[in-house]
Parts: structure tokens; sequence; C-alpha cells
């Protein structure tokens, strides 16, 4: 879809989920609009043309994160979110920095292999009909053995021998199985169960080198073929995994997977401001969060980072930093990591009129999840536009008052004031209630009352 995406269709897309924000909604889109240009190049020019990586910076509850959520939904790129603050200098107990090349990787590889799948499905889903048909078939002509379909290059098999009688059972079964008839029933059937010692790979610790052991060492663990009895409707679960196995070239599988993630890979890299050292840190709980910026460094520029599928550069993947920046600077970051991100938005706190209108604007706004929600105990609500800019300004005060945590005040404020619907909606069904301004005070009384509001903080 990203190659169909102008820069203002890409901006409408996120407007539809996001209010406000409009420069970061801008450079994201520009990023993304620049690979699809890139892309139409030549490969000597192409080659040239890095990422210009982004740093948003903004108070926490502003979109930052959620404008990465929906980049991801948009663009059919290998996406990963990570939080800056797991990964830990290389020597020190915890993840390296280059786990996150690894993690986009693997993600890709799923992402591909689910696409094949999707288009060898109706294929596959024949092939189970097939081999759960056969299975029924043994049981029910006295054989002890199911037709063993794995050794067949042809879903159509024919067996000449087969009388006419046993085929027109064979389509009846059919028609059973279609309808649902026969999914109770017990069959048996072949299935390939792994002898690798899982204990032994989970002590190992090869992650970071790269490096998968039941690859290794598969050759000396084949995995087990049993036969198992179990019911039709789980059967079909476990062939179909069996023959998708067969299906897909796993090997191509992995050369496009890294394809997609050197040339449209997107790392969005979360709460990058938990990771600057105070001034005169350096020792203790920061001991390493200078390493980690340094760690950073040469992946953000452009590496090669070695995984257990083969080597993947990060020249061209697009890397989208974030932080609230409230105890430190971006300045505060090292010199070398502020410039791989050249380019710097800042997002503006959250007035009133957002929160108002954050509650009533998205497609996924609050109001429109808890009227779903409630919807399914048979009751009905609605709010008046007093009472939501009643809870846009109470939920505004206490930002104000309190810390700052932006839209997600929102989400405090409205459970408080449903509170007690949504305790009693199993004895209100049927019923259709107005929310309006005088029952969000009643609600939130104890707040407007208290000048103590910590106990109504996230």
């Amino acid at each position: 879809m990203e190659e169909s995406l102008t820069p203002e269709e890409i901006v409408r897309e996120l407007d539809k989920y996001i209010v406000g924000q409009s420069e970061a909604k801008k450079c994201v889109a520009i990023a993304l609009r620049n690979r699809m240009r890139r892309r139409m190049l030549p490969p000597e020019i192409a080659e040239e043309i890095t990422p210009k990586n982004i740093i948003m910076i903004g108070p926490t509850g502003v979109g930052k994160t959620e404008i990465a959520r929906r980049i991801a939904k948009l663009t059919n790129a290998p996406f990963l979110k990570v939080e800056a603050t797991k990964f830990t200098e290389v020597g020190y107990v915890g993840r390296d920095v280059e786990s996150i090349i690894r993690d986009l990787t693997e993600l890709a590889i799923r992402m591909v292999k689910n696409e094949r799948i999707k288009t060898q499905e109706e294929k596959v889903r024949e092939i189970v009909e097939e081999r759960i048909l056969d299975a029924l078939m043994a049981q029910d002509s006295g054989r002890d053995e199911e037709a063993d379909f794995e050794s067949s290059p042809r879903v159509d098999v024919v067996w000449p021998t087969v009388s006419a009688s046993l085929t027109r059972t064979r389509e009846k079964l059919r028609e059973k199985l279609r309808r649902g008839e026969l999914e109770e029933r017990i069959i048996e059937i072949e299935v390939e169960e792994s002898s690798f010692p899982v204990e032994f790979v989970a002590a190992s610790g090869m992650e970071s080198l790269g490096i998968d052991l039941r690859d290794v060492f598969g050759s000396l663990f084949p995995p087990r073929r049993k036969r198992k009895r179990m019911k039709i409707k789980d059967a079909r679960e476990v062939l179909f995994n069996q023959e998708v196995q067969r299906a897909i070239d796993m090997d191509d599988v992995v050369q496009e997977a890294i394809r997609r993630v050197e040339e449209t890979g997107i790392v969005f890299i979360d709460e990058i401001d938990k990771i600057v050292s105070p001034p005169g840190g350096g020792y203790g709980p920061d001991v390493s969060r200078g390493g980690v910026q340094r760690d950073l460094l040469p992946i953000v520029e452009g590496s090669t980072v070695l995984t257990k599928h083969g080597p993947v550069r990060t020249n061209h993947i697009l890397f989208i930093a974030a932080g609230a920046f409230s105890q430190s600077k971006p300045s505060d970051l090292l010199p070398e990591l502020q410039g791989r991100f050249p380019i710097r938005v800042e997002l503006s706190p959250l007035s009133e009129e957002d929160l108002y209108r954050i509650l009533v604007e998205p497609y996924n706004s609050l109001v429109k999840q808890y009227k779903a929600l409630l919807s399914t105990e048979g009751v009905s609500i609605d709010f008046t536009e007093d009472a939501l800019r009643e809870i846009a300004h109470i939920a505004y005060s206490l930002n104000e008052k309190m810390e700052n945590i932006g839209a997600r005040r929102l989400y405090t404020v409205v459970e408080k004031v449903l509170q007690d619907i949504s305790f009693n909606a199993p004895r209100l069904k049927g019923q259709h209630i107005v929310i309006d301004r005088e029952y969000v005070r009643k609600q939130l009384q104890d707040i407007l009352k208290d000048e103590d509001v910590t106990r109504y903080i996230l």
C-alpha cells in the first residue's frame, strides 16, 4: 500500500486516528514517500540515497507512539517498535542492540511466510481434505494405515483399484466433512515431533552470535514421526501446518524477507531519552546508557548485522526515535547519534480542545470503544456535547495540576465516569442511557472537591 500513497494521503490516514501534530505527520509522510521514490531510481544512484532518520520530541501521551503504530498498518514494510531501555551495552547482561535487526528479520520472515501461505492456502486445504478422507476411508474399510499422501507429487491421485462403491462412499464422506458433520470424529494421522533438546537451546545463549543450534545440530536430531488419534477439527490444523511447510520454499521466503528488511524496514525506537546519562552519571544503573548509544551508532549509520539467516545490511532501514526529554535534552545525546537523526520534529502538548477532539474525532475514539463494549450487554449509551466538554476540561485540569500524561488522562476520567454503568450493565440490559454534564460532575465529584488527586493518576 505504501507505493500508492502520496504524502497527503498518508497524512489523511493518520488524521483518522491522531489529532493534531501535523508537523510530525508531514515528516513521516515525506520519509515514507522518499523510500518509494528511491526504489524508482537506477541502482547506482539508489545505493547512495540513505533514509533521513527522524527523532520525535514531545511529552508523553501526545501521539508519538500512536503515529508509529499507524505507520505499521499503513505500510506493507517490516516494522518493529522497541524500547531503548530494554537494551544494554555489549558485555553487560541483557539484550544488545543488534538483536533489533535480528527481531526485524524474524518479523519479516513471518510476514512473507504468511503471504505465501495465503497464495497456497486453497491448494493446501485440498490436500488436507484428501488426507482426512484417506484416514476416514482407512477406518471404514478396516485398513490399518492411511494412504501416504506425503510421498505423492500430486493431489488428485486416482487409484485404479478403487471400486465405484468406495468412490461413492468417499464422496459422501467429503460432503459430510464440508458440512462440518464429522468435526468430532476421531481419526488417526501421522505427525512429526521435534526431538531436539529444548532445554539445551534455552541455556546456550547463542542469540548474540546469530546462531540457531537447531540448524547446527538439526541433522543429529531428526523429527520423530508417530501416529496420533485426534478429532478431525484438531487434525485439520496439524495437517495444514505440515502441508504448508512442504508447499513453501523457506529459502526463497528468507531471501525475500531479508531484501524487504534492507530496502523497506522501519525501526521505531521509543523512550530514547531514557538512555541519556544524567550529568555526573556513568556509574551504577547509568553505567551502560552511553554504551547503548554508542552501540546504536553503527546500526543507525549503516552496517551489516549477522543473523542466523545470513547477513543483513542496515544502510537503508528507516529509524524513527521518540522521547519526552522531560529530564534531559536531545543535545544530551551523543553528538554522533544526534547527527544520525537529521530530522527533528517537536510534538506540542495537548490543549483542552485537542482532548475534546480526541474523544469524538478518531475512528477508534474512546467514546466509540465504550459504546461498543456496553452494547454487548444490550446497554446503549450516548454522551451529550457538554458532557464530553466537561470530561475534556477535567482531564486537562488534572494534567495541569499533576503530571501531564496527555491523552492517557482521558482513560482515567472516562473510566471513572462509566464505572457504575459498567458494573451494573447486566441489570441495565435494554436501556438507553444519556450521559450529560451533570452526570459527569456527579461521578467525578471526588476529583472536583479533593485537591489531592494523586489516586486518579495512571
